[in-house]
């Protein structure tokens, strides 16, 4: 998965399904997969329902596109959203596409973009339903956005402790599973090697969802993995490695 910031993405934003508080969080996370070369956000802005968007709007210089509600019922926006991501897809300058919605509508659109080869990021609320998750590479919940922008000291994020974390099975076998997966003959893994395999296998993974900013922190927080910073030499940053310590020599 792309995530350098010569990577171009269009950031397209449901703005009748998407809370405007979010769009500083929402670009800051966007930063770090690339370079939001669109940024645009979809809805009826003669609506007093989206008046709380325009400051944010010209703060981060996203562009409003205006879709009125032709039919009671249907989803004018949804429809804009999907005819100019294809229009985007179709001109080759892209990378990758970041769809901000809590709606399911979406699931064929990030399913038809990677179909292409880009990347599809996605973002929405905790109750985005499951099939628009899975058919993005990556899917962040705006919940952990807004903890980020809230400036929360870290200790107080740390909310679950070590005998909770143990006590998540399905937590700790993802976790030993993705170790075993990209382990060398010694039992060590890069914990970024590691990161990309859990979020393949699980798109909407966040160590941020158990209260960790980092996803190192939270293998240090279960006590269950040896961590081993290594330098690489030529005054590059350590390299972070992880160990089950089940297999300690």
């Amino acid at each position: 998965m792309a995530s350098d910031n010569a990577t171009r993405l269009a950031v397209l934003i449901d703005a009748d399904n998407s809370a405007p508080t979010i769009a500083e969080g929402l670009l800051a996370e966007v930063a770090k997969y690339g370079t939001a070369h669109v940024k645009r956000a979809y809805g009826d802005w003669t609506s007093t329902n989206l008046k709380g968007w325009k400051e944010h709007l010209l703060a981060q210089s996203i562009q409003p596109i205006q879709q009125f509600g032709y039919t009671t019922g249907k989803n004018a926006t949804d429809s804009a959203m999907i005819i100019d991501a294809m229009d985007l897809l179709y001109t080759g300058k892209l990378d990758g596409f970041v769809i901000v919605s809590s709606d399911s509508d979406f699931t064929r659109l990030a399913s038809r973009i990677r179909e292409s080869g880009l990347t599809v990021y996605g973002f929405g609320q905790r109750k985005t339903p499951k099939p628009f998750v899975a058919a993005c590479d990556k899917f962040i919940y705006t919940e952990n956005l807004a903890e980020v922008t809230e400036e929360t000291p870290a200790p107080k994020r740390r909310s679950v402790e070590a005998n909770q974390l143990k006590g998540d099975s399905k937590l700790m076998n993802l976790l030993r599973n993705a170790v075993d997966a990209a382990s060398d003959d010694s039992g060590w893994a890069r914990l970024d090697t590691v990161g990309s395999i859990i979020t393949k296998q699980r798109p909407d993974f966040d160590s941020r969802s158990y209260g960790f900013g980092k996803l190192g922190e939270l293998f240090a927080a279960t006590t269950l993995f040896d961590m081993d910073p290594r330098s690489p030499g030529d005054g590059k940053p350590p390299i972070t490695h992880v160990r089950d310590i089940r297999n300690r020599p």
